[in-house]
């Protein structure tokens, strides 16, 4: 299924062109594509910066070609995924600093993904080379993925850290990724990637710019599966872009770390200028399970996940995060595959940006989500998902104590 609607963002859940064609698949096409559209209308009915109604939609093409069918090389193949973006910004009437659409991005037509990937030792060991969206592995949550709220999807000590944010929607870099399970209920990744996404302003694309620096990213995840069987066979052992499965229970650790240089938010230097910093580093946990499902074998199941970020306060206006929620499949027994969720997001500013707030008289130094949301799936074609969020104190709009967030996501796929 690709449907964008359910994703930490746009681009997360929307793999099934990549998923289609793996390795030891059977006779699998050259070839696979997907393509889907998701809009949404979000609107602000009281507090927030300004009320109103936005809409923003996504189309996506993805492409994978099973180059092991062409050259005959084992496990090789190419992913190519291009998006679209247009519509306005949520936030910017809402004034939160989360995020409460995780469509928003600027209105252009981009190359995403691009990327090649090669799985070898019966797809154990995963190197990937190219243009790489880093939140389709790292910092990624199964139960999470239902929400709208962009902080859901990726925490924001993350997802705002460097000069223009890491390798994500809406904004790639390029680098590199290595995936290893040593064990089926084990996967090991690291990333290296361009410390600045390639789109930069003005409409121009750089590679590794002086002054770039590098993005490392690490992550270890230890996952419960429910599959059994002969571990020379068994898919538990697989890992890397389009192998991924659904799990029962999942735990990760994670940290990042940039190599360039960056101006302190507070602290100046006798001539008045910023105190410039090596590097920028940060971590965080994730967790999430299944903790009750129907008897029988029905499709009702309850889970609850976690997360818990930490940034680099001296450079970064979030210095923490944590969020939490429950997701709740097959609410009604006539509806196997609808989903529930009530979740809430906290970002917290950091030591160095409060200084500042302080120092002008700014409001409070967090900003917490509450986010309530429903996903009907009709077929498997079309989904429609209404959600409602409450901000509390949204970061961008001082005067506001609150914001009142309604939406309505439709998403189409193929």
């Amino acid at each position: 299924m690709t449907i964008l609607i359910a994703a930490c963002t746009p681009i997360a859940r929307s793999q099934s062109a990549a998923t289609a064609a793996t390795p030891d698949s059977g006779p699998a096409p050259i070839v696979t594509t997907a393509f889907s559209y998701t809009g949404e209308v979000v609107g602000d009915v009281a507090g927030g910066a300004r009320r109103g109604a936005t809409y923003a939609g996504a189309a996506a093409a993805q492409i994978t070609v099973a180059l092991r069918r062409i050259v005959g090389w084992s496990g090789l193949e190419l992913f190519v995924f291009v998006l679209d973006t247009h519509g306005g910004a949520p936030s910017d009437r809402v004034g939160d600093v989360q995020g409460v659409s995780n469509l928003q991005a600027p209105e252009r037509l981009r190359l995403e993904e691009l990327w090649l990937q090669q799985n070898v030792f019966g797809n154990r060991l995963s190197v990937l080379a190219g243009r790489y969206d880093l939140n389709s592995e790292f910092y990624r949550l199964q139960s999470a993925g239902l929400f709208v709220n962009s902080s859901f999807g990726i925490g924001p000590e993350l997802a705002q850290s460097g000069a223009a944010g890491p390798s994500i929607f809406p904004n790639t870099s390029v680098g590199a990724r290595v995936a290893l399970k040593p064990s089926p209920n084990v996967v090991l990744r690291v990333a290296v990637l361009d410390g600045v996404p390639v789109d930069r302003a003005h409409g121009i694309a750089r590679l590794f710019a002086p002054g770039d620096g590098a993005l490392l990213v690490g992550e270890a995840a230890i996952l419960e599966r429910p599959d059994s069987g002969d571990a020379s066979h068994n898919p538990r052992f697989r890992v890397g872009r389009g192998v991924a499965r659904s799990y029962t229970g999942k735990i990760a650790i994670g940290a990042w770390y940039y190599t360039a240089r960056f101006p302190d938010l507070a602290d100046t230097l006798s001539t008045g200028e910023a105190v410039q910093h090596r590097g920028s580093r940060g971590a965080y946990v994730i967790a999430d399970r299944i903790f009750w499902s129907a008897k029988n074998g029905g499709p009702a199941s309850l889970s609850a996940f976690a997360q818990l970020g930490l940034g680099d306060s001296r450079v970064n206006r979030i210095g923490g995060y944590a969020g939490g929620g429950f997701t709740f499949t097959a609410p009604m027994a006539r509806r196997p595959r609808d989903e529930l969720g009530l979740a809430i997001a906290s970002a917290r500013t950091g030591s160095h940006y409060e200084r500042l707030q302080i120092a002008s008289g700014a409001g409070a130094s967090s900003e917490t989500t509450v986010e309530l949301t429903y996903l009907a799936p009709f077929g498997s074609w079309l989904a429609v998902q209404p959600d409602l969020q409450y901000v509390r104190h949204p970061g961008n709009a001082p005067g506001a104590r609150y914001a009142l967030v309604p939406g309505l996501r439709v998403a189409l796929s193929h």
